[in-house]
């Protein structure tokens, strides 16, 4: 890493660096106080670092939470071959870690941030297989009975929710920017609430309900209902599609944090309790 800096940026060469823990496609350096270094460590990450260079700096300005701006896409080398990025750094701890514990000023802060995200996308936007497609594309995937996620007595009153979102009508209106993975281990906190938004990877055109179905995965239960009546898209129909996918990366992180709490690579530990929260809520919502 330092020799990276050394060869491309000079001027920043001589900071303090230091590892920081987690992250999935990217390992990740704080670099001095103000700002981090990703190394791409999977076949999909460069890319995901190009497009958050291409695009982050156009949504940034707009966006009332701390993000991670890029300053530098750093040029590969014989002995790093990928691409990397230098960004500014997020201070806070990530919600996995530090969860939400004030719902009303959490509610505010996420349906602000979401409602100046969430506008008509450019033609050029980013088309994501996984994130841009209807909630629909991913029923044939989803067994709630499977892997023993779920409690038994859980899983009818989640197939409903399942079902209810799935006969949702789809969004009708032009595709609007969406963040595509806004789960707890990429929201920043402090203080009890939102402190940032990190990991724009998966940015790209969509459906709000992608993004909306973290109302769910990050806040107490009583302030969900308030998040979703501040976002001006969240009709009933949207609100629908949002527990869909809220469900769908409940599994997600339980999976994972399952995987972590049984020490297996890629595991997450502290996703289980995420996942498990979300679900909690949801079923609190019939």
């Amino acid at each position: 890493m330092r020799t990276l800096l050394t060869e491309q940026r000079p001027d920043l060469a001589d900071l303090p660096l230091s590892r920081v823990e987690g992250g999935w496609d990217n390992q990740m350096w704080r670099l001095g106080d103000d700002l981090a270094v990703r190394l791409p460590m999977t076949p999909r990450a460069p890319a995901l670092l190009e497009q958050e260079y291409d695009w982050l700096p156009v949504l940034a300005p707009r966006l009332p939470l701390p993000v991670p701006v890029p300053v530098h896409l750093g040029e590969p080398t014989e002995e790093f071959p990928r691409p990397w990025i230098l960004t500014t750094w997020v201070p806070g701890s990530p919600a996995d870690v530090a969860p939400v514990d004030d719902g009303p000023r959490a509610a505010e802060a996420l349906a602000a941030f979401l409602t100046s995200l969430h506008k008509e996308a450019p033609a050029g936007a980013p088309h994501n297989p996984h994130r841009s497609v209807p909630l629909e594309h991913h029923a044939a995937g989803l067994d709630l009975r499977s892997d023993g996620l779920l409690s038994p007595e859980h899983v009818a009153p989640l197939q409903a929710i399942w079902d209810d979102a799935i006969a949702a009508d789809p969004w009708h209106r032009s595709p609007v920017w969406i963040h595509g993975d806004l789960h707890p281990a990429n929201v920043i906190t402090a203080a009890g609430t939102l402190a940032g938004v990190v990991d724009f990877g998966d940015m790209c055109a969509g459906d709000p309900a992608t993004d909306l179905c973290a109302a769910w995965m990050l806040l107490p239960g009583e302030s969900v209902a308030e998040c979703l009546d501040a976002h001006p898209l969240a009709d009933g129909e949207t609100v629908r599609r949002a527990r869909g996918w809220a469900l769908l990366r409940a599994l997600g992180l339980m999976e994972i944090g399952r995987a972590g709490e049984l020490g297996l690579p890629g595991g997450k530990p502290t996703w289980a309790a995420a996942g498990r929260a979300t679900v909690e809520r949801l079923l609190a919502g019939l």
